[in-house]
C-alpha cells in the first residue's frame, strides 16, 4: 500500500497543533498526523501529514493558505518495512554497566554487564540516540556513587529503555509513563520480554497525571528525556513530585538549549549535579534542594 507525506512548517505550537486538527477533515483522510517542534530555535513546527491515497494538493494548498504556514510539500513514499531496516542497521550499545541490543544480537551480550534488549519499533529510545545513551550513563554514574534510589518515575519512557535500566539495577518498582498509546504498549512488551513484569509499571500519561504516579511521589529519581519544551514546562511539577535531595536525569536537550533548560530548573528549586555533552546533546543531572 503507498504511503504519501504532506509537510509543512509554521510558527508556534498552537498554530501548528490548529492546521493538524484541520487536515484531519480533508478528503481522502488522512491516516495519522503529526506536529513536532524545529530544533533550531526558530520557534518553528513542523506539521506532518500521512495518507493512503493520493492527498488533494489543492486543498493542502488552501489550508497552508488560510493559516498562514509555508505549501504542503508532498510526496510519496517507497514500501520499505522500516522495522526490518532498522533492525539491520542498529548494533549492540554500551553504556556504562547497560548493554541495549536487539534479539537478534542475543549471542554477542558480554559477561557481567546489565542487558537490555530493545526491538526496534514505534516507539523512541533504542540506545543509539546520544540522548538515550547519556540517560542510562547518568544512570550508571549514580550506582556507581552509591545513589540508592527506592522509588523511580520515567516520564516520557517510549521503550522504557531507561524504567528498565533502574530496575535493573535497584530492587524497586519503577513507574514509566508516556503520553502516547503507542509508546506504551511497546514499553509494555519490551517490559515482558525483558523478564521485568511487575517490576516496570507503565502507563499513559502527560507527565505525572496519573493516580499510581500521585500516590508513589516523592520520588527518589525521576528520568525524563523528552524534549526542551516540554522539560521546561515539567519543571514546576518535576519539583512537586520528587523529593528533596532526590535526583532527576534530564535528556533530549541540545547543547544550545542546555542553559535554558538548567535556568527553568534551578528557578523550580534544583541545583546542578553533573552535565554531560555528547555531539549535539546534553543530559543534565540535578538535585532538588532542600
Amino acid at each position: 500500500m503507498p504511503t504519501f507525506t504532506a509537510l509543512t512548517h509554521i510558527q508556534g505550537r498552537e498554530a501548528a497543533e490548529a492546521l493538524a486538527e484541520a487536515c484531519e477533515d480533508l478528503s481522502p483522510e488522512p491516516v495519522g498526523t503529526g506536529v513536532f517542534e524545529i530544533e533550531d530555535g526558530s520557534h518553528r513546527w513542523e506539521v506532518g501529514i500521512y495518507f493512503t491515497e493520493t492527498p488533494d494538493d489543492v486543498a493542502l494548498a488552501l489550508l497552508a493558505a488560510a493559516h498562514g504556514a509555508a505549501p504542503f510539500a508532498i510526496a510519496e513514499l517507497p514500501e520499505v518495512d522500516w522495522v526490518a531496516h532498522v533492525r539491520r542497521e542498529l548494533t549492540p550499545v554500551r553504556a556504562g554497566r547497560f548493554y541495549v541490543h536487539g534479539s537478534h544480537d542475543t549471542d554477542t551480550v558480554p559477561e557481567g554487564v546489565e542487558a537490555l534488549c530493545i526491538e526496534a519499533a514505534m516507539a523512541f529510545g533504542t540506545g543509539h540516540h546520544n540522548t538515550t545513551k547519556g540517560c542510562l550513563e547518568a544512570l550508571d554514574g549514580l550506582v556507581t556513587q552509591g545513589y540508592a534510589a527506592r522509588r523511580i518515575a520515567d516520564i516520557g519512557c517510549g521503550t522504557a529503555v531507561l524504567a528498565m535500566g533502574a530496575a535493573r539495577v535497584w530492587p524497586v518498582t519503577v513507574l514509566a509513563s508516556d503520553i502516547d498509546p503507542v509508546a506504551v504498549d511497546t514499553a509494555a512488551a519490551n517490559v515482558i520480554a525483558n523478564g521485568l513484569d511487575g517490576r516496570v509499571i507503565c502507563v499513559e500519561a502527560a507527565g505525572f497525571d496519573h493516580p499510581l504516579l500521585d500516590q508513589a511521589a516523592p520520588f527518589d529519581l525521576v528520568l525524563a528525556n523528552i524534549l526542551k519544551q516540554p522539560l521546561i514546562d515539567l519543571a514546576p511539577d518535576m519539583a512537586r513530585h520528587v523529593a528533596p535531595q532526590g535526583r532527576i536525569i534530564l535528556s533530549g536537550i541540545l547543547t544550545t538549549q542546555a542553559e535554558e533548560v538548567i535556568a527553568a530548573y534551578h528557578a523550580a528549586g534544583f541545583g546542578d549535579e553533573e552535565r554531560r555533552d555528547s555531539g549535539d546533546w546534553s543530559t543534565l543531572v540535578m538535585t532538588r534542594r532542600g
